[in-house]
């Protein structure tokens, strides 16, 4: 439990303290959170892993932190329906 608000934490300064460039806005942040701990937490936040992690998975993330991506512009509405129709 520990180490999960840890990474919680981590997560959140690192994003925070982030150039506004390359910075996660707050709404992925808050979205995706649960899909970080779930699948990408051996990643720094931020990272060029976490963001490969997150692609690697798309398939498992929450509704919530995919629609928060491609409200964010991290991902277009057409590439995830097309990768949806390569699942069915």
């Amino acid at each position: 439990m520990k180490a999960k608000i840890l990474s919680v934490l981590t997560f959140a300064i690192i994003a925070a303290s982030a150039t506004q460039a390359s910075a996660v806005s707050s709404s992925v942040r808050n979205a995706c959170t649960g899909d970080y701990l779930s699948y990408c937490s051996a990643h720094a936040p931020n990272s060029p892993g976490v963001r490969r992690c997150m692609r690697a998975n798309g398939s498992r993330l929450s509704r919530r932190c995919v629609n928060a991506l491609i409200k964010a512009g991290y991902v277009s509405k057409r590439k995830t329906r097309r990768r949806a129709a390569k699942l069915r």
